[in-house]
């Protein structure tokens, strides 16, 4: 069986996660007390004529304090079980979950216990921090709309082949935040700008003009060749501890230029070794 843990704060995705896990031929169920997890797993381990194949079951904070304090025990019940294991947990910066929970007017799930909605989050990241630690995949949904989150979940828990990591390369801008779901990054900023030339200003990384006057630059091939030899090198030894997904992130001042170059030449190098790799332009807009 495999079995997908979809956890994460409220408001930063879990039901666009498990819509997405149910079209993919997920059974899902939805709001399930952590405590009682350990007797639905042996059940459905066990169900007859057939046990069940594919499931995904969406865990919040509304389990309570007891149950998360019994977080490590319940997992390694399931693990017990021969089943293959995916804990997806979401996230997102409070001052985003504060507007959406603002534009939609829904309940904080712990607001009906009268706390504010910013105490309410804090709460709720406390009470899940356990879970969040042993994620699997942790999303950062902050700057991802409903169609990027969908696509995201399922290059990370659909589209691998089993043997073999995911890999995200994307690019950003550092005007604009360092991503928070990252395993590396790296800043290109020291690298000749195009976005000093008049002409160039308006276009991106992946227009012929810009792509032809950083290959101008010695020191642009040079950050390539040294990102990609690093990668090359480092990626199966990250593979050997039977991680499933790495993220790393490439950033220049905005996030339309030089980052957005490299981004696309490093993940086509990775590419010619690799069939997982998945590009993201953060800030190229």
């Amino acid at each position: 069986m495999k079995l997908v843990i979809v956890s994460g704060l409220s408001g930063s995705g879990k039901t666009v996660a498990l819509r997405t896990l149910e079209d993919a031929g997920y059974y899902c169920i939805d709001n399930l007390p952590l405590g009682m997890l350990p007797e639905l797993v042996d059940s459905m381990i066990n169900a007859t004529p057939e046990p069940y194949d594919l499931v995904a079951i969406a865990i919040d904070a509304r389990s309570g304090v007891d149950s998360s304090a019994r977080f490590d025990e319940i997992m390694r019940h399931i693990s017990s079980h021969p089943l293959q294991l995916n804990i997806l947990f979401l996230t997102c910066d409070t001052s985003r979950l504060l507007k959406r929970f603002s534009e939609t007017r829904r309940k904080h799930p712990l607001s009906r216990e009268g706390l504010p909605l910013a105490d309410a989050i804090q709460q709720e990241k406390k009470l899940l921090e356990d879970i969040h630690a042993n994620a699997d995949h942790a999303i950062d949904s902050s700057d991802l709309n409903v169609h990027e989150l969908r696509q995201m979940i399922i290059d990370r828990l659909l589209s691998q082949s089993a043997s073999e990591m995911g890999i995200l390369i994307q690019s950003f801008g550092f005007k604009n935040g360092v991503p928070t779901d990252t395993d590396f990054v790296f800043d290109v900023r020291c690298l000749p700008n195009p976005h000093w030339e008049k002409d160039l200003r308006p276009l991106t990384g992946c227009d012929r003009a810009v792509i032809k006057y950083l290959q101008s630059y010695d020191e642009v091939e040079q950050m390539f060749t040294s990102i990609s030899r690093f990668l090359v090198d480092w990626i199966p030894a990250f593979e050997k501890e039977n991680r499933s997904y790495m993220t790393v992130s490439i950033g220049c001042t905005g996030g339309k230029h030089r980052s957005v170059y490299l981004t696309e030449r490093i993940a086509a190098e990775i590419g010619k070794q690799r069939d997982n790799v998945a590009i993201r332009h953060r800030d190229m807009t």
